[in-house]
C-alpha cells in the first residue's frame, strides 16, 4: 500500500526537466566541428553554450547578462523574448568569429517555444546552421 502512495505522488518541475534534459541528450551529440548548442533558461535570464562534447570542453558561453546587451531596449511589450533573441543573435556572431558555422541544438528540457525559440531564432538570424 505504501509503494503505491510513493508512485502517485508528482515528482517535481526540476526533476522532471532533468529527466526530459537526459532523454534529449541520449539522441544528439556535439562535435568539435559542429558543436551542441545547450540552452539554460532561468526565471529572469538565458544562457547559452556550445559545447563539444568529444572532449567535454565549453567553447563559447553567453548570457543575457553580459555587458553587451546591458544598454538593450525592447521594441515590444514582451522584454525577456526579445532579450533572448538579442542574447542568441550575439552568440552567433561570436561563434561565426571563432569558425563555427553549424550546431546542433539542446533545447535543454524546455518546450521549444518562447524563449527557448526566440534564442534559436536569433542563433539562426545571426548565421548558424541548425
Amino acid at each position: 500500500m505504501k509503494s503505491l502512495k510513493l508512485n502517485k505522488i508528482k515528482k517535481s518541475r526540476r526533476l522532471q526537466r532533468t529527466r526530459r534534459h537526459f532523454r534529449v541528450r541520449n539522441k544528439i551529440h556535439g562535435t568539435e566541428e559542429r558543436p551542441r548548442l545547450v540552452v539554460y533558461r532561468s526565471l529572469k535570464n538565458m544562457e547559452g553554450q556550445l559545447v563539444d562534447d568529444s572532449t567535454g570542453r565549453t567553447l563559447l558561453g553567453l548570457s543575457t547578462l553580459v555587458p553587451d546587451l546591458r544598454d538593450f531596449q525592447p521594441e515590444g511589450s514582451n522584454r525577456k523574448v526579445e532579450l533572448s533573441f538579442a542574447a542568441g543573435k550575439l552568440l552567433a556572431e561570436r561563434a561565426r568569429e571563432a569558425g563555427i558555422s553549424a550546431v546542433v541544438f539542446d533545447r535543454g528540457g524546455y518546450k521549444y517555444h518562447g524563449r527557448v525559440k526566440a534564442f534559436a531564432d536569433g542563433a539562426r538570424e545571426g548565421g548558424l546552421v541548425f
